[in-house]
This record gives C-alpha cells, structure tokens and sequence, in this order.
C-alpha cells in the first residue's frame, strides 16, 4: 500500500485538534464547530481503522504498512508498522475516541473547545504507542499522553483534582525515567532502537535483568501492578467521565502491550526468570484489590480497583507464555476496554442527573430509570465473566494457559473471579433495587437517544466477541506462535550454554 494509512490514523486527531484549536467567532459557534470537528475526525479515523484491519493479512507473523523516515540525523528513524497484536489496539482506541467525545459533548459545561482538543491529541499520541517501531519513538508518545490526561483530570476533574493530576502524572513519569535510561543503553548495545532489528539481535544475558527490571518500572505503574497502583483509584474518582473512559479503556492498555512487545520480545531471558515475581504480584493485585472493591462505597473507586484486579489476570496470562494465555490476555484487554468504558459511562449517567458517586445515595433505580438498569446489568454481568460476554472468553483462556504453567497460581486467580462477582453483583443490587433513596431520585431521566446509542454499540461487541471471539483470534494467532516460537528457542539455547 503507497498511502501511508499508519501515519494517516495517528494524525487524523491531530489535525481535527488543529482546526478546533484554529477556529474563530461567538462562543456559541467555536462550541458547535468543535463538536462537529471532533466527532467528524473520530470516525473518520475509526473507518479509517477498519479498512485498516481488512487490509491487513494475518496469515503472515511479519509487521506490514512499515513506514519509516529518518529523524535527528539518522541517529532515531520514525519508523511505524503493524502486526497481528497492535492492530487490536489500534482499533480499540479508534472505537473508544468517539465514545469519549460524545460523553464530552453531555457532560462537559465549560471550555468545551480545550477539552476536544485534548481528546483529540490524546487520541494521536495513544495510537502512536501501538504502531511505533522505534524504541525512541514509541517512549516519545508513551510519555507524550501524559500531559493531555494531565489537563483533562485537572481541568475538568472533581473537587480533588489537582492533587490528583499531580499524582497521577508523578507515578508515571518516575516510572518511565528508569526505561528511558534502558532505551539510551539498548542502544548502546546494539547500535539501535528499531524494534524490528532488535527482535532479531539477541541482547546478551548479563545485561537483560537490568533491562527488564528498567521497562517493568514504567510498565508496572502504568498498567497498573500492585503495589503500584494506589494513583490510580485517585485519577478515576476526579477523572471527568471520559478522562476515566480513556484512562481505563487504553492508557492501561498500553502497558500490557508494552509487556509483550519489549518484555517479552527483547528480554526472554529475563522474562522467564522474573515470571514467578510476576505471578505473586498479579495474584496479589487480584485477590487484594478485590477485597478492597467489596470494601468501597464510591462507585467510580470500585470500579477502579476492579480494573486492578483485571488487570492483574492479563499479566498473568502474558506471562503464561503460553499460546492461550497470551491470546487470553490480549482478548481480556480488549474486553475490559470496552466493559470498564461501559462501567465509568454508566457512573457517568447518573452522576449527571444527581451529582453524587456515592453507592448510598442511590436504590432503586429500576423503578424510575429500567433502560438503564437494563444496561448497567449487561456490563456488571459481563464484568463478572458471564459465559457469552467477551469478559468469560479472556479469563477462560487465561485460566486455561496459566494451568498449564502453575496450578497454585491458576486456582487462586479463580479465587478472584469469585470476589469479582461479589463485589459487582453488590453494587448491582443496591444502585439498582431496594428503596428508592430520596424524591429527587424518583425525577431522574431515563438514558437518552446518544446514550442509548453508545451503550448499545459497547453491549452489541461484548456480546458479539463473547459468542465468536474468532475474528480476534484470527488476527493474534500466528504472532502470537511466532513470539512464543522466538520465545521458547531463546529460553532452550540459553539452557543449552548454560548446561555446556
């Protein structure tokens, strides 16, 4: 393909943020044109995606539509590609944006224009991540989507959100100081940051530990891992509905795909050495952020640890190193992308209508608002895992590969599956049935048509890929042999030196 489709999709939001930021007249019209431009420009980019995965062939375990430009005197390339695993992200993201904008275009009151421009330049640097092929690169807008999150929690957040801007934006920084050193020693090394050439050099032993240790620090934080994720219950509580779609639906994402692409990929060596740490830490986060959950009286910060505790199974699954495990992960993410949005827009809805987050506030909704119930019942189940939502088909699978790599480790995450749905059928049952808890509740609105709209779209794929998940499946197979395969002839050469 002659069009550089990559480059295209990553500044498709850059460029709609660029004629938002440029238009001119009565607040009334920069507000209007901002909406059209922002919802125009997302998806735009999201048919853009699609044609993108047709285009794509997953018969082959090779990146395609590689685009590469030198930068900074040759010395880093703008180098893009795809490949069976990104691709997934890349269309996750592209789906999510225009859900983000529309919540916005409900629930945003003021500088209305500022807050598309910053979705929108989230949007570019979000999908640069997942189609980045240079180290550098891909550091360059990792750390990039900082700043707008930063401004979209601290602008439009709650009472506390300063704070937790501030610390939110402290945590993930910190943590990628330490991987932006590896990338300036991997190149050091080798002599380069392109990811393709670094797939096929084996870095030496002695200095993957250090390598490994120095990513697992930004991607640890970020994704997040216990017991580093005490930032991010904070950012979701004062997140605006859409800062908390974002923030749970991709942002974490990109660390689980950090872990396959640079953990696993580059440092295999290390990677089998530091998956029983993995494993106690994810089954901690599972098991500990659950009890937490059951514990919270805020819906958004149950939420939030429940994304801890999800999160805690991807890991696990990745580092599995087995063919189900891994695509289980992949699968989970992608699923969780679209039930946590569900979850924080359901929140959203009646935060709107009644200014309070609080589970007490609230009872029986099914009374005067049963559409929404409807809905939020869909999510809460397939948040839980129930067979025939997408959220069943990402931990089957991960449970089934973990089995195989460590039993102990297998049955205490189905432990957590069983918190999961203590805490979610909890929250279910006291916002929705009971007595209604004051007069203002019995006025509330049902969902309207643009919420009816979004929540159908997010129901429609978790029910879809929870019945056939196979056009998922088809799209990571063979990467996903591939990296096992590259995988597993590194561990065995290195046994074999090391026996000799």
């Amino acid at each position: 393909m002659n069009f550089p489709i990559l480059s295209a999709i990553i500044f498709i939001p850059l460029i709609g943020a660029l004629f938002i930021f440029l238009t001119k007249g009565s607040q009334k019209s920069i507000e209007k044109n901002s909406k059209y431009v922002a919802v125009f420009s997302s998806i735009a980019n999201f048919f853009l995606s699609l044609f993108l995965w047709y285009s794509f062939d997953s018969s082959v375990s090779t990146f395609q539509f590689i685009e590469e430009k030198n930068w900074i005197n040759g010395f880093i390339n703008f180098k893009l590609g795809v490949d069976g695993i990104s691709i997934l992200f890349i269309l996750l993201t592209t789906f999510i944006a225009p859900i983000c904008i529309f919540s916005g275009i409900n629930s945003i009151k003021f500088k209305i224009k500022d807050f598309f421009i910053a979705i929108l330049v989230m949007e570019t640097l979000m999908l640069g991540v997942f189609c980045s092929l240079d180290l550098v690169i891909f550091y360059l807008f990792f750390e990039g989507g900082l700043i707008p999150m930063f401004l979209i929690i601290g602008i439009w957040g709650g009472p506390k959100r300063v704070y937790s801007a501030f610390k939110f934006f402290l945590f993930t920084l910190l943590g990628s100081v330490l991987m932006l050193v590896a990338i300036i020693s991997i190149y050091w090394i080798t002599g380069t940051t392109d990811v393709i050439k670094l797939l096929n050099i084996k870095i030496a032993q002695e200095y993957q530990y250090l390598l490994w240790l120095a990513f697992f620090s930004s991607f640890a934080v970020k994704l997040p891992m216990w017991p580093f994720h005490t930032w991010l219950p904070d950012a979701h509580v004062e997140a605006p509905t859409a800062g908390s779609v974002i923030l749970a639906a991709i942002l974490l994402k990109m660390a689980g795909y950090g872990f396959i692409r640079f953990s696993l990929g580059l440092f295999p060596i290390a990677s089998d050495y530091f998956t029983p740490l993995i494993f106690t830490l994810s089954v901690i986060a599972i098991i500990y952020t659950s009890l937490v959950a059951l514990m919270q009286d805020d819906m958004k910060k149950l939420i939030a640890y429940s994304s801890v505790a999800h999160m805690g199974f991807v890991t696990i699954g990745i580092f599995s190193l087995t063919k189900q495990g891994l695509e289980g992960s992949i699968i989970q993410m992608i699923s969780h992308g679209l039930i946590s949005a569900a979850l924080f827009l359901c929140v959203g809805v009646v935060y709107d209508r009644y200014q309070s987050r609080m589970i007490s506030s609230y009872g029986g909704l099914v009374n005067v608002m049963p559409k929404y119930a409807l809905v939020f019942m869909i999510f809460v189940l397939a948040a839980l895992g129930l067979p025939g939502t997408s959220g069943f088909v990402g931990e089957f699978l991960i449970l089934v590969g973990v089995f195989q790599k460590n039993i102990l480790v297998a049955v205490l995450a189905s432990f957590g599956i069983i918190l999961v749905a203590a805490y979610m059928l909890w929250l279910y049952r006291r916002v929705v049935f009971g007595r209604i808890g004051s007069n203002e509740i019995k006025t509330m609105l049902d969902l309207n048509r643009t919420e009816i709209y979004i929540f159908a779209s997010l129901a429609f794929l978790t029910i879809f890929l929870g019945i056939y998940p196979e056009p998922l499946l088809n799209t990571v197979d063979v990467s996903i042999n591939n990296l096992i395969d590259k995988y597993e002839t590194d561990i065995n050469l290195n046994l074999t030196k090391t026996n000799n």
